[in-house]
């Protein structure tokens, strides 16, 4: 049996090294990326999910708030309305 080429030992490491290399160019041009588009969305203040998601059940909570209060307020003024009296002829 013949024992291994020395060529294509070398061109094996070769092209091991190569990928490890293209994998830390990968990695390293991923985390670019995402650097370079998180500070695209934080200068157009963008808001997250959870936050619109908490304006969002404020708002909710506010407007139920109101027609709460304005029920309260027109049962109010029925209450406080003058009653007339139909007159006798």
């Amino acid at each position: 049996m013949q024992s291994r080429n020395k060529i294509l030992d070398d061109f094996s490491q070769l092209m091991t090294n190569a990928m490890g290399v293209a994998q830390g160019a990968k990695d390293e041009a991923e985390t670019a990326m995402k650097g370079w588009i998180d500070r695209w969305l934080a200068e157009r203040d963008f808001v997250t999910r959870e936050e619109f998601d908490a304006v969002r059940a404020m708002a909710q909570k506010a407007r139920e708030e109101n027609e709460a209060l304005k029920a309260r307020l027109d049962a109010f003024e029925a209450a406080k309305k003058p009653k007339t009296r139909a007159k006798k002829s």
